[in-house]
């Protein structure tokens, strides 16, 4: 009889084998860890290890003013940048009582959605190629270009945009930047149109989909799954229906679910979810209001005007204090905590002000960190070939994850 050997305070039959995936595995979704416990090629059990791309961003926002922290959160899910940053200001703007201007709200809104295509074109790309789909991945990175094209027309960043502000965002709307969006909400259809075809009845693709990595309504419910995770398991909750913010409240649209809870049914409802976004940036962009895109100088959030900046002391000493001390601007001895439906599920930010320029305390409820610690349960019983799509269907971003 062989000696049971001891990994993780758990006994295992020595004939098992154990096998680290990561954290530099080339088929993981950011630097991320899991230590595998392998039957041949089934899946015993699995530990999840992070903490790989901590720096510190929660305790580096108690060390910063309200406006240095926003990049911060450019850092997060640098996927879908914009949500994190709306969602961090709208907290901000909950503490100090601030309401922002009906365009500003527009802007945001249209921002939002924009990153939400553009991370479900990742995700859903990524979980292409992981099964082997490369043409589908291509189809979805074109895309994202042509996005991240328009982000950098608005505020002159691809990537980590840092285009709002506590009060409303950077600069208005271009005349450039809105027919750069007009242009996207007519021809993307088509590609979406295209990506359907390409998957949607692919044998191999529904093949190592279908029926893998289950969650069912319960565990969902149980487990704090948000999001597309928990809407493709029947969930029927998304906190721009539930819990309107922004201009979400003047918009008709659907919310998508599914009730298979499977690495498919999440991916359909990614699929649905960008076609309502469109909807909702097209509805956005036709109807957007007049109207200012900041509260005004006059609340000390905002940032003056370039040409105050160049041409006068006020103006500098005002972009000095706001960007670059820690003087900035104060906020209520108080807390606030508000969640925004990002692309991945609720991302909540809770702060403490105590009526300085800087946070007393500053936490974040990241959907990767929930979702992540699914992962060990959903790949149970599956084969390592699973692991990935599963890995894939969760997008799970490993900045956001660790923070």
């Amino acid at each position: 009889m062989e000696t049971p050997t001891v990994h993780h305070g758990a006994m295992f039959d020595t004939n098992e084998l154990v096998l680290n995936m990561g954290p530099q595995h080339p088929s993981t979704h950011g630097v991320l860890r899991v230590v595998l416990r392998l039957d041949g090629e089934k899946v015993v059990d699995a530990d999840v290890v992070i903490g790989y791309l901590h720096r510190g961003i929660e305790k580096l926002s108690e060390n910063r003013n309200w406006t240095q922290i926003i990049l911060l959160t450019d850092r997060m899910d640098y996927v879908a940048a914009a949500t994190s940053n709306v969602g961090y200001c709208e907290t901000v703007e909950k503490l100090m009582q601030l309401e922002v201007p009906r365009r500003a709200r527009y802007v945001r809104t249209i921002l939002c959605e924009l990153a939400r295509i553009s991370d479900h074109l990742l995700c859903n790309g990524a979980v292409g190629l992981d099964t082997g789909a490369f043409t589908y991945f291509l189809y979805a990175f074109y895309q994202r270009e042509v996005l991240y094209d328009i982000f950098e027309t608005l505020c002159g960043a691809r990537f980590t945009n840092s285009y709002t502000r506590v009060g409303g965002v950077m600069y208005d709307f271009t005349p450039l930047g809105i027919e750069k969006i007009r242009n996207f909400v007519r021809t993307f259809p088509k590609t979406l149109d295209d990506m359907d075809r390409l998957l949607n009845r692919n044998r191999i693709f529904t093949d190592r989909t279908k029926g893998v990595g289950i969650l069912s309504k319960e565990e969902a419910t149980n487990r704090s799954a948000t999001g597309p995770i928990a809407r493709a398991s029947g969930v029927t909750r998304d906190l721009r229906k539930d819990e309107p913010y922004l201009a979400y409240s003047d918009f008709d649209f659907q919310v998508c679910c599914a009730t298979a809870g499977d690495c498919f049914a999440r991916y359909l409802v990614r699929m649905a979810e960008m076609r309502e976004s469109l909807k909702i940036v097209a509805k956005a962009i036709e109807n957007l209001p007049a109207g200012p895109v900041n509260v005004g100088i006059d609340q000390r959030t905002t940032l003056p005007d370039k040409r105050m900046v160049y041409s006068t002391i006020e103006g500098l000493i005002s972009h000095f204090e706001l960007a670059m001390s820690n003087r900035g601007f104060e906020v209520p001895n108080e807390e606030a905590y508000t969640a925004v439906e990002a692309p991945n599920g609720e991302l909540g930010f809770y702060i403490v002000g105590d009526g300085s320029q800087v946070a007393y305390r500053a936490r974040c409820r990241p959907p990767s960190f929930i979702h992540f610690a699914l992962f060990p349960y959903l790949i149970k019983g599956h084969t390592l070939s699973d692991i990935v799509a599963v890995l894939g269907s969760l997008n799970i971003i490993a900045a956001e994850l660790d923070r």
